[in-house]
């Protein structure tokens, strides 16, 4: 009993030390995104361009490993008016943000070189479920 009573005591001696910590971060108390992140709606639908501002693609998907992190960028390329292109897959850390709006330091004839990558997978139901049609802001408000 007396052990279950320090326990609360020293517990509770830990929360009210670290209350002001936690104010002194944040005084809203709100948790917000910060300037080094974006959010997967916003990225979605946005166009992907190389270093001299010609348009590669548009991202159609994020593939999220099981850890919970992004492991790929599915990036439509060559396709016209949603036809006759293919997807593509490449690293989320290949992909900067510059001048508020997506680049990748790759040409469009080595994006159609890449292997095309299928965002379905018959032989086990992965990637079944339907997208969101939202999306595709990754312009000036990128939080």
């Amino acid at each position: 009993m007396l052990r279950s009573s320090l326990t609360a005591v020293a517990l509770g001696a830990l929360v009210v030390a670290a209350a002001p910590l936690a104010r002194a971060a944040d005084t809203t108390g709100a948790v917000q995104i910060k300037s080094n992140e974006m959010r997967a709606s916003k990225i979605i639908g946005s166009s992907v361009y190389d270093a001299q501002s010609q348009k590669l693609g548009t991202v159609q998907d994020l593939v999220i490993a099981k850890g919970g992190e992004i492991d790929k960028v599915i990036v439509d390329v060559g396709s016209f008016l949603g036809m006759g292109g293919k997807n593509v897959a490449v690293k989320i850390s290949d992909i900067k943000t510059d001048n508020n709006r997506l680049t990748l330091d790759r040409t469009k004839d080595q994006l159609a070189q890449a292997p095309a990558y299928q965002l379905e997978n018959n032989s086990t139901g992965a990637g079944k479920s339907p997208s969101p049609v939202t999306g595709g802001n990754a312009g000036s408000s990128i939080r």
